[in-house]
């Protein structure tokens, strides 16, 4: 499955150490982020990723013509909502498109324990019957 992971400035560190938490079920999977936050995760997992541009020069963007073309299977999206970013547009278009085509999202770390969790015990294999079409 292909993940997208972002995380704003003030939640890298906790993307960061969900990530170590949870590297063993991630290195199984194809994991793209936008460009600071797979450097930060990179170096603190040795994961590979795929890095897009910053959030703020596009990557969000990037991050949402791939769900567009059916290209992303979940998105974990660490957003600060007590902070608006300035390209705030582009995560609102990016939590949209994931409604649009029923992208599984997580916006806190809740969530994301729980999208982690069911990927691992393959409750998201529906996606893989989707992509096939």
């Amino acid at each position: 499955m292909k993940i997208a992971l972002i995380a704003h400035d003030a939640k890298k560190k906790l993307m960061q150490n969900f990530c170590i938490a949870y590297r063993g079920i991630l290195s199984k999977h194809e994991v793209y982020a936008t460009g600071t936050t797979g450097r930060l995760i990179e170096e603190v997992t040795n994961l590979n990723i795929h890095k897009f541009l910053a959030g703020n020069l596009g990557g969000e963007q990037q991050i949402g013509i791939q769900i567009e073309h059916n290209q992303i299977d979940m998105v974990i999206f660490l957003r600060d909502p007590l902070n608006p970013m300035t390209h705030e547009v582009d995560a609102s278009n990016m939590l949209r498109l994931c409604d649009m085509h029923n992208i599984p999202l997580a916006t806190n770390l809740a969530s994301a324990e729980l999208l982690i969790k069911s990927l691992e015990r393959g409750e998201l294999e529906w996606r893989e019957v989707v992509n096939k079409q």
